[in-house]
């Protein structure tokens, strides 16, 4: 329990961070690699994230922050992106095709761009980790009448 609650401390510390950031900065990215990315490591070592250290190196940030999104939280996808106000608010959704008034989207702002992306990642590593901690007995529960209802089965693979 303990670990949760040092894992929200870092998160709300970082999202802090970020909202009080003027620019991206290679720190900073460093910074949301450490606390956020746990995939971003096992995907180095097989090649699949080499570009991300190039592109934070050349300053590109947006594209830094959406190749971060994408290869940390590969179910999430960025909903919307709106400027308004001398704001960007993104949007992330495990489920962007649903209509917005139905969908659980994780929602964040920043006057730049790549800081709201990051924003958004960070508050959608809070949500996975919530649901992470209560996942098993929800899944115990939702399977107990399932597997009562669901006696019937039919194969219905096509072997010719």
């Amino acid at each position: 329990m303990a670990l949760v609650a040092e894992r929200e401390v870092l998160l709300d510390r970082l999202d802090e961070e970020l909202r009080t950031a003027l620019q991206p900065t290679p720190r900073l990215f460093a910074k949301v690699i450490g606390v956020v990315c746990s995939r971003l490591a096992v995907l180095r070592m097989s090649g699949k994230a080499g570009g991300i250290g190039r592109l934070i190196e050349s300053g590109a940030w947006t594209d830094s922050a959406l190749a971060l999104v994408e290869l940390e939280l590969p179910l999430w996808k960025i909903r919307r992106v709106v400027y308004e106000s001398g704001e960007w608010f993104c949007s992330l959704s495990r489920t962007p095709n649903l209509p917005i008034e139905f969908d659980d989207s994780i929602d964040a702002s920043h006057p730049v761009l790549a800081l709201a992306i990051l924003r958004s990642l960070v508050e959608a590593r809070r949500a996975t980790g919530a649901q992470r901690q209560s996942a098993p007995s929800e899944k115990a529960q939702d399977l107990t009448p399932l597997a009562a209802t669901s006696v019937d089965t039919v194969c219905c693979d096509n072997f010719a």
